[in-house]
């Protein structure tokens, strides 16, 4: 519901957003406990873009986790989250999620973002905020309910699409840093552009970033992996200078260099490329960071040579030895979905591959065998990875990828490889040559794998166990 004009703004009154229930508990909260109670942030600011939010935040010229505590009663809800370092409290009720807070002003360290705090009034509050289209805040009082206070410009932000600091922005974002990635991340997320002065400030200051933690910086990098157009924050973490500060494996992909007029393809750009070709057919944002991190091994194995020009050999297996230390140093989940990532990354050049050689049955059931699940993703990703600005040679590589995908699914229909485990255990090997576990075990198991995979034998137990007689002989054993 977004505004136009210059409209005063004692005259701004949008009571329509206040009419859940909700807004009539903490007005009757306020009144209670005699405070003034007020919108303010996000929810407000989701309002004038047209969304509907469940996240609330209330700000009182008082003690927020006093009003906290009295609009729990009032609501029903079972208990109060407090949090007393930091003046605030939460309270869950229906679907909303509501976080209540004393109106404050702040000031900083240099060497920390934790403010020392005092109590101040709603433009303290208000004037402590990262941006001003999240400082707009809403009355929920008596005499001026539903009234807009936007005492930064705000609404003209949103109206003209702008991310612009309330303060001078050296001072937000040297006193809290991390206001620089969120900068990144709304310009990102709600596709806005960085007023010019707030972003020259960001380069000017992106040095702070590393008073914060790594967690945090993670959490911003992570929302712009899921917007509808991440690249915008990849470009803009590079212009900024973040990216080499924050992420230094994936800045080493950016540049190009030129040995006797040969150039390779600048790997940043076309890795972020990928990642928008990814967007539209996923928000798994695990496959997301397969897209990011696909080429990721490029740098390490670029090589230039004056037969072949620069090559990358071996990449995608350097890559997927990379991801665990990524993952850790980012604070990225070290368990099953640092091995997802791992496996596309080291198996995204397979599909490619098999685009461009007579492809025959052995090597796509190796490719269903070694994807198992996460087939479909795999292919999603190396579609994605096709970034050719030549028409022609997209269209005919598309049409080469379309119908491998078919040969894909005719193998899988008619194999059933998929997840598939042989019939022949390594229970199976020892219970019949009466051997203990050992190499011979795992070369008898591996030689039945292979011979299925190839179309030597069908996947029939029978076939699988006679083949296991034969090598069995061939290594001098017999069954017991």
């Amino acid at each position: 519901m977004m505004m136009s004009g210059t409209t005063s703004v004692s005259e701004l009154y949008f009571p329509q957003a206040l009419q859940d229930d909700v807004f009539t508990l903490l007005k009757k909260a306020g009144e209670e406990v005699g405070l003034p109670v007020y919108v303010i942030g996000g929810f407000v600011r989701d309002f004038f873009l047209g969304k509907a939010g469940k996240d609330i935040d209330i700000v009182t010229v008082g003690s927020g986790i006093h009003l906290a505590e009295a609009f729990a009663k009032i609501a029903g809800a079972s208990d109060v989250v407090v949090y007393e370092n930091f003046g605030t409290a939460l309270v869950n009720v229906a679907d909303y999620q509501i976080e209540f807070v004393g109106a404050r002003r702040e000031s900083y360290r240099k060497d920390s973002r934790k403010p020392i705090v005092e109590n101040g009034t709603l433009e303290d509050d208000q004037l402590r905020r990262d941006f001003t289209i999240n400082a707009l805040s809403l009355s929920l009082n008596d005499g001026d309910y539903g009234r807009l206070y936007d005492p930064f410009g705000g609404i003209q932000d949103l109206e003209q699409k702008i991310i612009r600091t309330p303060l001078e922005p050296d001072i937000t974002f040297s006193d809290d840093p991390l206001r620089m990635m969120r900068a990144i991340r709304f310009a990102t997320t709600l596709q806005f552009y960085i007023e010019e002065e707030t972003f020259a400030s960001i380069k000017r200051q992106r040095d702070r970033i590393k008073i914060i933690s790594v967690e945090r910086i993670t959490e911003e990098l992570n929302k712009i992996m899921l917007a509808k157009v991440p690249s915008q924050g990849y470009h803009l973490l590079l212009k900024t200078g973040l990216i080499d500060l924050i992420f230094p494996e994936f800045y080493r992909m950016y540049g190009v260099e030129v040995i006797n007029n040969i150039g390779h393809k600048d790997n940043y750009y076309h890795t972020i490329k990928v990642l928008d070709n990814i967007a539209p057919f996923t928000d798994n944002l695990w496959l997301r960071w397969s897209a990011l991190l696909h080429d990721i091994g490029k740098p390490a194995t670029k090589r230039f040579d004056n037969q072949n020009g620069w090559t990358f050999q071996g990449h995608e297996e350097r890559g997927a030895r990379m991801i665990p230390g990524i993952f850790q140093r980012l604070r990225l989940p070290q368990h099953d979905k640092m091995r997802y990532v791992q496996k596309l990354v080291r198996l995204h050049q397979r599909p490619i591959a098999l685009v461009d050689t007579e492809v025959t049955d052995s090597a796509i059931r190796r490719l269903i065998f070694e994807a198992g699940e996460d087939l479909e993703d795999l292919l999603t990703l190396c579609r994605a990875d096709i970034t050719t600005r030549d028409s022609n040679k997209m269209a005919r590589f598309l049409a080469n990828y379309d119908e491998l995908e078919k040969r894909i699914q005719a193998v899988e229909e008619r194999d059933r490889i998929r997840n598939w485990q042989p019939p022949i255990t390594g229970e199976i090997i020892m219970e019949t040559f009466g051997i203990p576990p050992g190499p011979l075990v795992g070369t008898i198991k591996t030689a039945v794998r292979e011979a299925i995979l190839d179309g030597i034998i069908t996947n029939d137990y029978d076939q699988a166990y006679d083949l296991m007689l034969k090598i069995g002989a061939e290594n001098g054993i017999k069954p017991s």
